[in-house]
């Protein structure tokens, strides 16, 4: 596609490049005289110059907007004055008028396309912009990649249920003659300490 958008490019800015001499004629510029164009000595070459420049700004793809622009600014003030077929009384002149006011609205509408979208890939713009492109890549410094700083360490949690001391109770020996009932409810009495500090 991009070979298409080349040579449709290149045929559209044909017909300005080879049209614009004729705007140097002097049967031109009577013509233009005859059509009521103010200072056709100045105004008629200078429209050949803005079309060949814009033809020839379309064909290189070089500044193309720029060149676009000038062809539509060419075109709007030829179509509506030179080929008013409106004006014409004669029948036949007025057909040929009109042909000429359609074929120049259809360039208007290609030089607009042109103006938006630009020249595309295969022009002088499309390669130096890729050229600038390069070269920015080239140019641009690789900046050292930062390490993320190292998380602060957790505060340490201490367990309750590890943190506490679990406080012993000591074993009370039992005076004989009571069959060592009283040293069991002292261990037994350790034990459910120990639980309870346990759990709370």
């Amino acid at each position: 596609m991009k070979y298409a958008a080349l040579a449709g490019r290149q045929l559209f800015s044909m017909i300005f490049i080879i049209s614009s001499a004729g705007h140097l004629t002097p049967q031109t510029i009577a013509w233009a005289a005859s059509h009521h164009v103010p200072l056709p000595e100045i105004l008629v070459p200078l429209s050949g110059l803005m079309a060949l420049l814009g033809g020839v700004s379309v064909l290189l793809g070089l500044q193309t907007r720029f060149g676009a622009w000038l062809l539509v600014g060419f075109l709007l003030p030829v179509t509506m004055v030179m080929h008013n077929f409106w004006a014409v009384a004669d029948p036949a002149t007025s057909q040929i008028e009109k042909a000429m006011f359609i074929k120049n609205v259809a360039l208007l509408g290609g030089a607009l396309f042109i103006g938006y979208f630009g020249a595309g890939p295969l022009s002088l713009d499309g390669l130096m912009k890729r050229e600038s492109a390069d070269r920015a890549n080239q140019t641009t410094p690789v900046h050292s990649i930062e390490t993320a700083p190292a998380p602060a360490p957790a505060p340490a949690c201490v367990d309750n249920l590890s943190a506490k001391t679990t406080r012993a109770v000591p074993r009370v020996p039992s005076p004989p003659g009571n069959n060592g009932k009283a040293g069991r409810v002292s261990q037994e009495g350790g034990r459910y300490a120990r639980r309870v500090n346990t759990l709370s």
